[in-house]
């Protein structure tokens, strides 16, 4: 059974950080595309980074571009998300997920909240 358990969320001030962590089970993650994804109230789940089988290949969407990072440990089975330089529209729930995520389960995702 595949889970995804998303951590390291919290309430910070704007310009802050934060760093997302994703563990897998059930799922080797050095098998797959991984990425983050969000999805704040009343919008569609975004994507927010994917990165590559082992780690060469990365891209982030216009938002994330310039303050998060990404990146995997295949030996832990884990997937990080460094965010700098937050802003309070980057309030959201986060989800790690493959890569594309059809067919494979959401964890309950890590809320993260940047106040102004």
């Amino acid at each position: 059974q595949v889970q995804l358990v998303q951590s390291g969320g919290g309430l910070v001030q704007a310009g802050g950080s934060l760093r997302l962590s994703c563990a897998a089970s059930g799922l080797k993650v050095s098998k797959y595309v991984m990425g983050w994804f969000r999805q704040s109230r009343g919008k569609e789940r975004e994507f927010v980074a994917v990165i590559g089988w082992s780690g060469g290949t990365i891209l982030y969407s216009a938002s994330a571009k310039g303050r998060f990072t990404v990146s995997r440990d295949n030996a832990k089975n884990t997937v990080t998300l460094q965010m700098n330089s937050l802003k309070p529209e980057d309030t959201a729930v986060y989800y790690c997920n493959r890569w594309p995520p059809v067919g494979s389960p959401w964890g309950q995702g890590t809320q993260v909240t940047v106040s102004s």
